[in-house]
């Protein structure tokens, strides 16, 4: 009896645990499109990151100014690694096209970020977009810069917490004139 009553404490507790976290859920086109946000309001939608984002890129003798990066010596060269891992929060920046967000995770500078989209491939989520993804790694601009990412990147998505995603609203009133008395 005891061990029934363990159990079902242990299950009570963990249903309750988990209700207290944030439920992440993709962010996707058709959510978008269906709440028709402004970019104003994108920007005060809390995003966060489905996958680790690996970032490197291979410094030359003469250039070696590292801003947020670590080096390391890969094969003999040094390159210069950006790590963002799954669960980073991160902001939208602003819109480079229609459906394109420039979303940035960490601080220092207007050009930390990266830009993602919809891909009909994994039922419209935005994911990381490079400018070309070529067998095992792709091509992205960062800090205004051209680093690798691997196939595992190609993987990361937006997602957002839908309770505070619902709870987006926009302050709104219309004049009603006034006249002189």
């Amino acid at each position: 009896m005891n061990a029934v009553k363990l159990f079902l404490f242990a299950g009570f507790f963990l249903l309750a645990f988990n209700s207290c976290g944030p439920t992440l859920s993709p962010f996707t086109e058709q959510l978008y499109r269906q709440n028709g946000w402004t970019e104003s309001q994108l920007k005060r939608i809390q995003f966060y990151l489905s996958e680790d984002i690996v970032m490197r890129r291979e410094l030359s003798g003469s250039r070696s100014e590292i801003t947020s990066g670590e080096i390391k010596m890969v094969d003999g060269r040094q390159v210069e690694e950006v790590v963002i891992r799954k669960g980073t929060p991160g902001v939208l920046l602003f819109l480079p096209e229609k459906d394109r967000f420039a979303v940035s995770f960490e601080d220092g500078g207007r050009e930390r970020f990266l830009v993602f989209g919809p891909s009909p491939k994994v039922d419209g989520r935005y994911v990381l977009l490079a400018s070309e993804w070529k067998r095992r790694s792709g091509m992205v601009t960062y800090e205004g810069k051209k680093w690798r990412v691997d196939d595992r990147s190609a993987y990361a998505s937006l997602l957002v917490d839908l309770k505070k995603v619902n709870r987006v609203s926009v302050d709104s009133r219309t004049a009603t004139g006034r006249r002189i008395d």
